[in-house]
């Protein structure tokens, strides 16, 4: 069975199987991490001053669906080859395989306030074996739902990930000169 086959067959494993992670309770400061990355100086200047104020913060837009992770980042030893942390690469675990992410979108249907806990459901949703000019590919389908303690929608995000053969030797050779 080629690596391929293996991921293929392992996310078919798991169709619309959830995994659940409690995300912890949403913070101000969170929110605020999050707009610096994005040099957001007025979103936090105006979550500051709600927070002094004693009124409630949101989110900003898309902070649910740009948080990778939950949990501290993976050292990079713990990272695979391509660069990803292994849970962000479902079904591939092992394998010599790369993987790019071919696409994603995103519905924000009501932003958490600072104080929110956050649960994050993600599940595999479609997995896809295609040709193309470069070789074969798997195409998965993944959809993460991120709801409140008191299971109202928040982000809906619904991604798919190309998942690639590992580079031929001579290829390597090749881009490394």
């Amino acid at each position: 069975m080629s690596a391929l086959d293996e991921v293929l067959s392992r996310a078919r494993g798991l169709l619309d199987r959830r995994e659940e992670e409690d995300c912890g309770t949403v913070t101000v400061k969170d929110f605020c991490r999050y707009a610096a990355a994005l040099n957001d100086v007025d979103y936090i200047r105006r979550a500051r001053a709600r927070e002094k104020a004693g009124e409630p913060v949101e989110a900003p837009a898309l902070f649910l669906a740009a948080t990778m992770s939950w949990e501290d980042g993976p050292s990079e030893e713990e990272l695979r080859p391509d660069g990803l942390a292994v849970r962000e690469s479902p079904c591939t675990q092992g394998l010599p395989v790369r993987q790019v992410h071919g696409g994603q979108s995103v519905r924000v249907s009501r932003a958490p306030v600072a104080g929110t806990r956050v649960t994050a459901s993600r599940a595999v949703t479609s997995a896809e074996r295609k040709h193309g000019r470069s070789g074969d590919f798997v195409l998965l389908g993944l959809s993460t739902r991120f709801t409140s303690a008191d299971g109202n929608e928040l982000t809906t995000v619904d991604e798919t990930i190309v998942v690639l053969g590992a580079v031929p030797a001579v290829e390597k050779e090749e881009t490394a000169a």
